[in-house]
């Protein structure tokens, strides 16, 4: 399965859990207070059926964790449960009942595995699992929003979208399980529905340009709270035809900036298919980008 191979190679280990799970689990990280509950479950404690993979993976961070495993990282790929009266029953099915299939991951401790280079000593963090996201998603991009989630910490949390649709979530766990389930230190978690990662369309094929790139650097102020996801939708929706891609190079706050603002840096690339590009043509198309993030954010060019 090629999603289990995706996050193998991102060097996540795969863990097969129970389908059943602890009622706490619900409450904790689904924020489910009426789970399914098991006629006749195998175990006391293993009583409902789970509506999200992330009670299961914390369970697996806290065993491996409790035997002095240092750098944890797991993957489940596996099925939910989720009332739905228009399910309908069936031979593999049960009516009333949603089977969906998703793909979960948990990291903690480490960001790299022990190294000579002192620089690479450092705890995981939400930027690091986002990577093993989008390598999970490509080639399309995952967009992530702001949004609030039971199993997460509020602020550190966002919900996934993929081609407009969701897909799922991300971010830190709340501090609360932390301390529940004896975690010391955070745990990144990601949470994806898996009929959406398959439902990806072809990729369309594009000309390879013969002709050298054009490159120009802007520096813009913007409001302190603009959302970068927001200011890369604008260009994206309309930046001229020959830019072919916009990357961010630098965040900066501080002295020099009026109170409230920060500065962002943009490397534009620009191309044309059949011919090089003029440097009349790659200032208009750079002003242009200027003169569009200025009317939709206001922003104004560093100085």
């Amino acid at each position: 399965h090629e999603l289990r191979e995706r996050l193998a190679a991102a060097d996540y280990r795969e863990v097969i859990n129970f389908s059943f799970v602890e009622p706490a689990w619900e409450e904790d990280f689904a924020g489910e207070k009426n789970p399914i509950r098991l006629l006749n479950p195998i175990a006391s404690q293993l009583s409902v059926m789970r509506t999200t993979l992330i009670g299961s993976l914390v369970a697996n961070l806290k065993y491996n964790h409790d035997r002095r495993v240092p750098r944890i990282r797991v993957f489940e790929l596996g099925r939910v449960f989720l009332r739905d009266p228009s399910a309908p029953d069936g031979p593999l099915s049960v009516g009333g009942l949603r089977q969906p299939m998703r793909i979960a991951a948990a990291a903690y401790g480490p960001a790299f595995p022990e190294h000579w280079d002192d620089s690479l000593d450092r705890r995981v963090d939400f930027f690091d699992v986002k990577a093993d996201l989008e390598t999970l998603c490509a080639p399309r991009a995952p967009r992530l929003e702001p949004a609030g989630h039971p199993a997460l910490h509020p602020g550190r949390a966002a919900r996934v979208l993929l081609d407009g649709r969701p897909a799922g979530w991300i971010g830190e766990l709340h501090p609360r399980w932390l301390r529940k389930y004896e975690l010391p230190q955070p745990a990144i978690v990601f949470e994806l529905e898996a009929q959406v990662l398959q439902a990806a369309p072809l990729p369309q094929p594009r000309v390879p340009s013969r002709f050298p790139p054009a490159v120009r650097d802007i520096a813009l102020v913007f409001a302190a709270q603009t959302p970068v996801q927001a200011i890369f939708d604008a260009i994206e929706a309309e930046k001229p035809p020959i830019v072919r891609a916009v990357r961010l190079f630098s965040l900066y706050r501080g002295s020099g900036l009026p109170a409230g603002s920060k500065s962002l840096a943009f490397r534009v690339v620009m191309q044309h298919t059949e011919r090089t590009l003029t440097d009349a043509e790659a200032d208009a198309a750079r002003d242009a980008l200027v003169v569009l993030l200025g009317t939709r954010f206001s922003a104004k060019l560093r100085s």
